[in-house]
């Protein structure tokens, strides 16, 4: 069972069986509205937008003329600002096997240009994977990154086995916004792409070795030994935020493009423009694993 909530777009919980049949929620949540609007910080299971992540002093230029988001993490922009898509209510309907959220962020909202139609599909798969379609078009040229920020919690309190297929992380400063490198993960406490026990502090970009693509690939596994549970991840997106916060039982992995890419025109690009239409996909499979 998943439930999702307008405010925010936020996916509430996500109940699936452990290895003994016992069902229970594996999606970090709140258990009403008035909580969330309390303690926004963790962005608990909230659709990310316009655009998820850092953009570094909070600004950027596009077709030379300069924009300034809502810096709110510090000299930066963070998740769309102050008031992202996260903290919108969004219009609901429904569609086959889910539902559909959709909004208009007029120009100029948090800093940023255009008027862009966004939209986000939640629908149930074959097997029980919840898939997140997002969709935009926009009336000016502007910047698009969206992604969802649930923290994953498998039900033993871990320790969790994480495996990426990522070959490198974005090299970043002191304040998380990326220098430009690419850094390769072989022989450090990055390399995920084999299955291995997680630790706490990490809030990195992996780059995904897929890079971008039509259809969502297997990118990630993220398992609970203690309760067998396990959440795959598949996306259309080159990256993967991982972020695991110390002192809290809950693994992000946000798929997205990269961090501050507006400002780094060697990563894969962000720009949207009329005319074009922006889609990413993202699906989380459920599983056991008996052993």
């Amino acid at each position: 069972m998943v439930r999702v909530l307008t405010y925010g777009g936020i996916v509430q919980s996500v109940e699936t069986p452990d290895r003994d049949g016992r069902t229970g929620g594996v999606a970090v949540g709140f258990g009403c509205l008035a909580e969330y609007l309390e303690c926004p910080g963790p962005y608990l299971g909230a659709l990310v937008g316009r655009f998820a992540n850092r953009i570094a002093g909070g600004s950027f230029t596009l077709d030379g003329r300069t924009y300034a988001p809502v810096r709110n993490a510090g000299p930066h922009s963070l998740h769309g600002g102050e008031r992202g898509f996260d903290k919108r209510v969004w219009d609901a309907r429904p569609v086959a096997y889910g539902v559909r959220l959709s909004r208009v962020s007029p120009d100029g909202e948090e800093g940023f240009p255009g008027r862009v139609e966004v939209s986000a599909a939640y629908t149930l798969q074959e097997g029980g994977a919840l898939r997140i379609a997002y969709r935009a078009v926009t009336d000016a040229p502007t910047v698009v990154n969206l992604t969802n920020h649930t923290y994953w919690s498998l039900g033993s309190g871990g320790p969790y086995e994480l495996r990426l297929a990522a070959g490198a992380v974005t090299a970043v400063s002191g304040d998380g916004i990326p220098t430009g490198e690419q850094c390769a993960v072989a022989g450090s406490r990055f390399d995920f792409r084999a299955a291995r026990v997680l630790g706490g502090g990490y809030d990195h970009n992996f780059v995904l070795d897929k890079g971008v693509t039509d259809e969502p690939e297997v990118v990630g596994e993220l398992y609970d030994p203690g309760s067998g549970r396990l959440v795959t991840v598949a996306t259309t997106e080159p990256g993967v935020q991982l972020y695991t916060p110390d002192g809290f039982d809950g693994v992000a992995l946000e798929t997205q493009h990269f961090p501050d890419s507006p400002n780094r025109p060697e990563f894969p690009p962000v720009v949207l423009r009329p005319g074009e239409v922006f889609e990413s996909a993202t699906v989380y499979g459920f599983g056991v694993r008996r052993a």
